[in-house]
């Protein structure tokens, strides 16, 4: 076996190098890009499935939660990976960061192939569960079943990405995400319209879209072009690294899990008022998703400079970065706010022509994007948790905004105020977990100004 060489500071994608805004914006604009063309693909996908109907609308945002979950697994295993690989890459240990990543995708094809079956078996269950109405049923279990065929694939392609993005070639995943938007596009009319297979045709076009973008991946590995390799021989169940991996990606993970639980809350909640009122949501959680990919894509991209900062021990640059990351997400967060509260209706439009649709969508996305200005806060909070290593403290941000602070909302308010209490149930979590991840935020600031006060060689605990 050839003996993996150290990464220097030029070979590391220059994560040492420019100034700390030139060098975030460098590393995250590609990763900012790649995400916000996921969102321009799901924004496509949904015009698309619009043109169907109200019914076929409800139909697919009946099946997010399954995707959320889904795509919980591959967050934590890319998560807790990027971690692991960025922090190991800046204490000059790419042997190790190589051996993590190798372990990672071994792991992933066999839990994404387990994961199918069990939701194949039970997928008409599971949508009924989710609040799916005999009328939608059909369209959903064609739609959900589908996409599962691929899982295996969407599993790769999430973790592949967050490898990559790690050691700071953000520039390569924007291009396969590019990529596999534009395959997705073309795809879609054709396969839903032309080729008359509606709602399975929207999926199967997502599915031929991660399928060729997976294939990317696995070419950039084979052929070598980063930093970290993968190699058969690196796979082994090392207890210590299977540990660090999943201390920080189990809190992605279960945020993933509640997220998806909370989106069944949320049509639960919403199927006792019709179709339309599954629709409405589905189209106002969508716009969520979608305002969400930018900072989070912002996010990924920056916790490169983040993680090899805190590995380097070095303080100074970790606190310019964070503040840096904090206004830029706030940002974007803010504006995507405004701009769906100020022009809710030319957007709600776009996605449906129904006039009973688009009345109760209005509503429902102004409310649900009241605070949605606190959400860059959040991520940057959780991002630096995630970098630093603090798994915990990670959780229990990454837990409220829909976990602990909206189940008791959801549960509660709608049976109270009706529809009404639903609007205002996303509203109050969103606030009350902004305010959470702010206090937090302060903290760490803290304690990253008392780091860079120390003496160098200081001793720094990795968890809170």
């Amino acid at each position: 076996m050839k003996e993996e060489r150290m990464s220097s500071q030029a070979e590391h994608f220059g994560l040492l190098g420019d100034k700390i805004p030139r060098l975030i914006m460098r590393l995250a604009i590609p990763s900012i890009i790649g995400l916000s063309i996921n969102a321009l693909q799901q924004f496509v996908n949904a015009i698309f499935v619009g043109r169907l109907g109200p019914q076929a609308i409800a139909a697919v945002s009946i099946t997010l939660p399954i995707i959320i979950l889904l795509s919980a697994v591959g967050q934590g295993i890319g998560v807790g990976t990027a971690s692991f690989v960025s922090r190991n890459l800046g204490a000059g240990n790419s042997s190790e960061a190589s051996r993590g990543a190798s372990l990672a995708l071994a792991l992933a094809a066999p839990i994404g192939v387990a994961l199918t079956l069990v939701l194949l078996f039970s997928l008409r269950d599971a949508l009924a569960l989710f609040g799916a109405s005999p009328t939608i049923m059909p369209a959903a279990l064609d739609y959900a079943s589908t996409l599962l065929f691929g899982y295996t694939f969407m599993l790769l392609n999430i973790v592949s990405g967050f490898i990559v993005r790690a050691e700071g070639n953000t520039r390569f995943s924007m291009w396969t995400m590019i990529m596999a938007f534009t395959l997705n596009a073309l795809l879609d009319p054709i396969l839903i319209f032309s080729l008359d297979l509606g709602v399975r045709g929207a999926a199967l076009a997502t599915l031929l879209s991660l399928m060729a973008a997976t294939s990317i991946y696995v070419v950039y590995f084979l052929k070598q072009r980063g930093i970290v390799r993968f190699s058969p021989s690196y796979i082994t169940l090392r207890g210590g690294r299977i540990r660090q991996i999943a201390a920080v990606g189990t809190p992605a993970t279960i945020t993933g899990i509640l997220s998806a639980v909370a989106f069944m809350l949320l049509y639960r909640a919403a199927a006792p008022f019709g179709d339309n009122s599954i629709a409405a949501v589905g189209i106002a959680s969508r716009l969520l998703t979608i305002g969400a990919f930018p900072i989070i894509g912002f996010c990924i991209g920056s916790q490169a400079v983040l993680g090899f900062s805190w590995g380097a021990e070095d303080f100074a640059r970790v606190q310019k970065a964070a503040t840096f990351m904090l206004s830029m997400a706030f940002a974007l967060s803010a504006s995507f706010s405004a701009v769906v509260v100020i022009f809710a209706r030319p957007i709600v439009w776009l996605f449906s022509d129904s006039a009973d649709v688009i009345e109760i969508a209005v509503s429902t996305c102004i409310m649900f994007h009241l605070f949605f200005g606190l959400f860059g806060v959040q991520y940057v909070v959780i991002t630096m948790l995630q970098s630093f290593g603090r798994s915990r403290l990670s959780a229990v941000v990454a837990f409220a905004r829909q976990g602990y602070l909206f189940v008791p909302a959801i549960l509660l308010f709608p049976r109270i105020w009706g529809f009404k209490g639903l609007l205002i149930s996303q509203a109050v979590a969103e606030l009350v977990a902004g305010l959470l991840a702010a206090f937090v935020m302060l903290k760490q600031f803290r304690d990253i100004k008392g780091l860079v006060l120390r003496r160098p060689g200081h001793e720094v605990k990795a968890e809170s």
